[in-house]
């Protein structure tokens, strides 16, 4: 577990709060599998009918600690904790309403493809920044993104590094609702409490009638993992966190 994942139970929602400002609410490895251990057993426990995700400041998430990810390749063998949170928000049974409550950067773009409602602050804006570090999409952007937001606008996304307002967010529906930052908990948590008081197993159905490409996806996530997993070793992603960490522009070979 982690302090940087809070968590809490209240009126049949689940909270998770990424707690991490002082890093601008980067991932680690450690929060993933802590993220998915939370959601995971939200699956079983009927104190929770609905799950709601932000985080803490005025940042939502910049993405993977690239230190962290670096170092992946030296960890024990197995299922990295990240895959299991893309796996166990893919496969999540109850209803997930995503609060962006800032700058929401590589899966903390992607990862709103998976939630089942997501509103933001006015101050977000949304960035997948893969290419840019040497990666490719994960958590199945390269097959979601193209039907929520259009093919041109996916490639100005994931190829060129475009960064939306959370108007353009709004408009291309990658977020469905966006308010003052200041109301953004209180309009999330009316939106998660109306879903928490209606019938569970018709909202259970409901979601996993909507999610019938499910398998689709798992494909697509699983194609996307193997290539990831080649680019964290490869040259491009080595010049990229060690340009980031020297603050330098990254230089790359053809």
């Amino acid at each position: 577990m982690t302090d940087h994942i809070q968590t809490r139970i209240s009126d049949h929602i689940l909270t998770l709060t990424i707690a991490r400002p002082e890093r601008k609410n980067a991932l680690t490895q450690a929060m993933y599998g802590a993220m998915a251990d939370a959601i995971g057993n939200a699956n079983d426990d009927k104190a929770v009918r609905a799950i709601v995700l932000t985080g803490e400041g005025d940042m939502f998430t910049a993405g993977n600690d690239l230190g962290d990810f670096a170092s992946l390749e030296a960890r024990e063998s197995g299922e990295p904790p990240v895959t299991r949170f893309l796996n166990t928000i893919r496969d999540a049974e109850k209803p997930i309403i995503v609060a962006v409550n800032g700058p929401a950067i590589g899966v903390g773009l992607t990862l709103l493809l998976h939630a089942d409602i997501a509103y933001a602050a006015d101050t977000a804006n949304f960035r997948a920044p893969f290419t840019a570090l040497g990666l490719v999409p994960e958590a199945g952007s390269s097959m979601l993104l193209p039907a929520t937001v259009g093919n041109s606008m996916t490639n100005e996304i994931l190829l060129a590094g475009r960064i939306l307002s959370a108007d353009e967010a709004l408009a291309c529906g990658l977020v469905s609702r966006v308010v003052p930052s200041h109301e953004l908990i209180g309009a999330t948590m009316g939106c998660a409490s109306k879903i928490a008081a209606s019938p569970p197993n018709a909202v259970r159905k409901s979601k996993a009638l909507i999610r019938s490409s499910r398998d689709a996806v798992a494909r697509q996530m699983a194609a996307e993992g193997k290539v990831f997993a080649e680019q964290l070793q490869s040259p491009e992603f080595a010049e990229a966190a060690a340009a980031f960490a020297q603050k330098r522009k990254p230089v790359f070979q053809d």
